[in-house]
């Protein structure tokens, strides 16, 4: 499957390239680098079940000297970075409303009444919990975060 994939993007690569020499320019394409999933040692692979015991579906990834780890827990996607030793750098989950913790909800909800969440986005780094909230409204998006009980409206866009 792997070998198809590669000789698909080199055809098509060298299909655009061919193309783009009859038009008499030069263009230089950025590279491709195609990741599979890698071992990991027992030691990072308890520390991360320590961590994450309900996890599914995991795919580990070699990311320069440390490892990427994407997968599913309690109905959010995460993507966490840890060393090779077992420590978390850090975790960034994705999810919806019903994701965010209800006091959260509650912060988010009094403050932007008019307003409806529509994705939840969890940053976990060197002992803080940082929860963004894109927020839909009649005219306008909001970008939101809570941290320790405390929203921050982070941006706002106007729709056109």
């Amino acid at each position: 499957m792997k070998k198809k994939f590669v000789f698909i993007i080199a055809v098509l690569l060298f299909s655009n390239s061919w193309l783009m020499a009859q038009k008499d320019s030069i263009v230089s394409l950025p590279t491709i680098t195609v990741t599979s999933t890698t071992q990991v040692s027992n030691e990072l692979n308890d520390a991360f079940f320590k961590a994450f015991p309900d996890a599914i579906n995991v795919n580990w990834y070699k990311f320069d000297k440390d490892y990427l780890v994407k997968f599913i827990e309690n109905d959010m996607e995460h993507n966490s970075l840890f060393k090779k030793n077992g420590w978390m750098k850090y975790d960034v989950s994705f999810g919806y409303a019903e994701n965010l913790p209800d006091q959260h909800r509650q912060i988010v909800e009094d403050a932007y009444p008019d307003h409806k969440i529509i994705r939840v986005f969890r940053v976990v780094e060197e002992g803080r919990d940082i929860w963004v909230v894109n927020l839909e409204g009649m005219n306008n998006y909001v970008i939101a975060r809570v941290e320790n009980s405390e929203l921050e409206e982070v941006q706002r866009f106007n729709k056109s």
